[in-house]
């Protein structure tokens, strides 16, 4: 007989509440129901079949109400309103709307929260190690305003997790995300003619696929898994690399007139976006992420690899401009390839582990 458990996914009108949502409400379970709830301020986009639409702003001093009524079993909270620079709107959203999305899940008696963030908090300086664990503490520096609100948010929850040791807290930290939906700084990156990069610089990087980002999110969800991880595609590539399997044209910029030019931008009141969508240090020094915790304790893997996500990336891309029959049917070919790899993986990694739950 199957329970039923109530997941409340706020921000569902934006991109990746709508998919975890949209995937908690297929799930087949035998032993767990879920009955979603989304939350958001605006109504989504696309009708969910399914969903539980509830229309409120997440700092309404009502939902703690909201939670308590409908007995939410579980939080993922996926309002995020992505800012290149430091504003009061995007502080008040993301920060305080975080501590207070917390503090009423705390008072309604909440079991489990999940939380999206980014392994760019751990800042891009020279003096990174090679892989850099969760225990190591954010640095902001130059960093843009998405960067450090996720900073803050982070800084809050470890003091949070001290006050609520009984709540189930999961802060999952993304690398860069890619794919042919998600509107993230890399695909924005990757999505122009030619990409700018540092001359004489060409750091270490990490990617992670839309799709794993979804699981990742639903696993710990289903799973009990409290604390802070990495997430990441396996395969970690330089950036010429990164570019090349993009197919797009580098462009080298001597990094003192790249940082000129995106003061004199600032100064202007110019957006460094259009220009530069991915934070200059970034392109510059290395940030790669320690993975051990999230093979061992989180337990998860992602099904694409670094090299599989960009390549997939980069097929869609031309797959929306005019491509010759030939083209196609390579890049086709390619796909399935990839495809039937990353079943026969996770074929593998069922046999060796069969009691875990996959994602």
């Amino acid at each position: 007989m199957s329970t039923k458990q109530v997941i409340l996914v706020t921000g569902v009108a934006n991109y990746w509440g709508a998919q975890v949502a949209s995937r908690l409400i297929n799930t087949d379970s035998q032993e767990t129901d879920y009955h979603v709830i989304g939350l958001d301020s605006e109504p989504p986009g696309e009708s969910l079949k399914g969903l539980d639409f509830i229309q409120a702003d997440i700092r309404n001093p009502l939902f703690v109400d909201l939670l308590e009524a409908e007995k939410v079993h579980t939080v993922c909270h996926l309002v995020f309103a992505e800012s290149m620079r430091a504003s009061e709107t995007a502080f008040d959203i993301n920060v305080m709307g975080t501590m207070k999305v917390l503090g009423a899940c705390a008072e309604a008696g909440v079991r489990k929260v999940v939380l999206k963030s980014s392994m760019s908090i751990y800042g891009a300086i020279p003096g990174n190690p090679s892989y850099i664990t969760e225990q190591q503490p954010p640095q902001t520096g130059r960093s843009y305003g998405t960067t450090r609100n996720l900073v803050e948010i982070e800084a809050f929850c470890n003091g949070f997790r001290r006050q609520v040791p009984e709540m189930v807290l999961t802060v999952l930290r993304f690398s860069s995300i890619v794919g042919p939906h998600a509107d993230t700084p890399m695909t924005r990156f990757l999505k122009q003619p030619m990409a700018p990069v540092l001359l004489g610089f060409d750091p270490l990087m990490q990617v992670v696929h839309e799709k794993d980002v979804v699981e990742a999110l639903v696993y710990a969800i289903q799973n009990d898994v409290p604390g802070v991880f990495n997430v990441a595609a396996e395969g970690i590539l330089p950036l010429s690399r990164l570019v090349a399997l993009a197919s797009k044209v580098p462009i080298p910029v001597f990094h003192l007139f790249a940082y000129w030019g995106a003061d004199l931008m600032g100064v202007a009141g110019v957006s460094t976006g259009r220009h530069w969508p991915i934070e200059i240090d970034y392109l510059r020094y290395p940030w790669v992420g320690d993975l051990t915790k999230m093979r061992e304790d989180l337990g998860f893997v992602p099904s694409y690899t670094a090299e599989e996500a960009l390549r997939e990336f980069a097929g869609e891309q031309r797959l929306r401009r005019y491509m010759p029959e030939s083209a196609a049917l390579a890049y086709d070919e390619e796909r399935l390839r990839d495809t039937l790899e990353r079943r026969n993986r996770s074929r593998e990694i069922s046999s060796s582990n069969p009691e875990e739950t996959q994602p």
